[in-house]
């Protein structure tokens, strides 16, 4: 028999550990990646011959981000790996791909997606500033172009990456201007029976806070009503704290409020997706091994569901051994045992997460008619309201087609979320009666180049 074609999509923690396995059982599978060095989002490296310490851009997590990019040379000659590639269409058992030789397909017998997640934004007033980046955004400068997003900077929102990039950017030397977090503080006490079930993980978050106060810098907790002031770009940050109206001088701002899988090649892919309330979006329904509802395709890392680094790296592993015993080869049974039982273990701590950092529903019920939601189109949170009450436009791919929201370069990335819960606060509806919007090729903006559609 000719081996299996097996592609993997995403050579973050997820895709590099499914590749080890793969390549360690004797195939050679095709590795897909935006960027021109393994790592993802969270252990991205720098371009060769920055210089810069792990220590410096990975904090306390250096060591874990090392081990990611080891495997790459340690891999070399038993993958395939196509950097600097994009995987923008998925059809029947094909990737379309765009890379520095041009456009290309391949196919697959097997198909494991390992996607990552971006972060989770809401509007507020003065989010399209120049000035205003995500967190991840604000990361990747750090990490890939060895830059600041700004001189003094504010950071906003709510999840555990607020702490982490605040404290990384203090250790760079940054004037960290404030950090602003939009869930109570309450709500880490209720989040701290769980989290103590990964005593270093929530030891290494601590730190982040304890390092911030010690350096001086203000933290706020349930904060309300952001909204960003400047002539041209980011001068100041106004916002309620403790039912008091305050103002923060910065020049930049990097806000998320979570994280959203990426799961557009796995709707593309035709697998079938679930409501999951603990994190408020559909996403590929799957095994605890990471089979999806397609034979032969599998969902590893934030992709299939957030879970954050380490669980990324147990679940590229898993999802590599399932694929194995899929297609009838020798695979370690004990260690996929092993495997499950870790990730459940992780996902107590994560639960705890997820309490210490609930989904901050006033920036939903607080936001503006006026606001922009959907950027690309321009299209203001009002009009959507209006679509869900006036023309009964509950579902994210109905009111689509009556307001253009989710329409634009993005298809909906950044906005698609934002939209459902404006949708099911103005009718009062339940978060998963909004749906999600359907993905279309391509995942992401490419050009028109001779041969792309052929």
């Amino acid at each position: 028999m000719a081996e299996p074609r097996v592609v993997v999509v995403g050579a973050g923690p997820a895709g590099m550990r499914a590749c080890a396995a793969l390549a360690e059982a004797g195939l050679r599978p095709v590795l897909v990646d935006e960027a021109a060095r393994p790592g993802g989002r969270i252990y991205q490296q720098p371009p060769d011959g920055a210089g810069r310490p792990a220590r410096e851009l990975y904090g306390l997590e250096a060591a874990k981000a090392t081990r990611i990019h080891a495997l790459a040379p340690a891999l070399a000659g038993r993958i395939d790996h196509r950097a600097e590639t994009l995987a923008w269409n998925c059809f029947a058992d094909a990737l379309d791909l765009l890379g520095p030789g041009g456009p290309s397909r391949v196919e697959f017998d097997a198909l494991v997606l390992a996607t990552g997640a971006t972060d989770l934004a809401l509007p507020f007033p003065g989010w399209t500033l120049p000035g205003v980046y995500a967190l991840g955004g604000a990361q990747i400068a750090l990490k890939a172009q060895g830059c600041a997003i700004g001189r003094r900077v504010a950071f906003l929102g709510a999840g555990p990456l607020l702490p982490l990039v605040a404290c990384q950017y203090l250790e760079a030397g940054v004037a960290v201007a404030a950090v602003l977090d939009a869930t109570p503080f309450l709500a880490k006490l209720r989040g701290l029976p769980r989290m103590l079930s990964a005593p270093a993980t929530l030891a290494k978050g601590m730190l982040y806070v304890a390092r911030l106060r010690r350096a001086g810098v203000p933290m706020f907790f349930d904060v309300r009503r952001p909204r960003v002031e400047g002539r041209g770009r980011v001068e100041r940050l106004r916002f309620e704290a403790g039912g008091v109206e305050r103002e923060v001088a910065c020049d930049a701002l990097g806000a998320s409020f979570g994280l959203r899988s990426e799961t557009q090649l796995a709707d593309l892919a035709g697998c079938r997706f679930e409501f999951d309330p603990r994190t408020r979006q559909h996403v590929p329904a799957r095994d605890a091994a990471g089979r999806s509802s397609r034979r032969h395709v599998y969902v590893a890392g934030d992709g299939a569901g957030i879970g954050g680094a380490d669980a990324a790296e147990l679940a590229g592993e898993r999802a590599a051994l399932a694929l194995l015993e899929d297609l009838g080869l020798s695979f370690d049974a004990n260690r996929a045992a092993w495997l499950e039982g870790s990730l459940a273990r992780l996902d107590v701590f994560r639960r705890g997460l997820e309490a210490a950092y609930p989904f901050p529903e006033h920036m939903v019920r607080d936001l503006d008619d006026a606001t922009m939601l959907c950027r690309c189109e321009g299209i203001a949170a009002g009009a959507l309201r209006e679509a869900a009450i006036a023309k009964d436009a509950g579902e994210v791919n109905r009111a689509k087609a009556f307001t253009r929201v989710g329409m634009g370069r993005c298809q909906g990335r950044m906005c698609g979320r934002a939209a459902a819960e404006v949708l099911a606060m103005a009718r009062g509806e339940a978060l998963g009666q909004a749906g999600r919007l359907r993905a279309q090729p391509p995942v992401k903006p490419i050009p028109m180049l001779p041969g792309l559609l052929s």
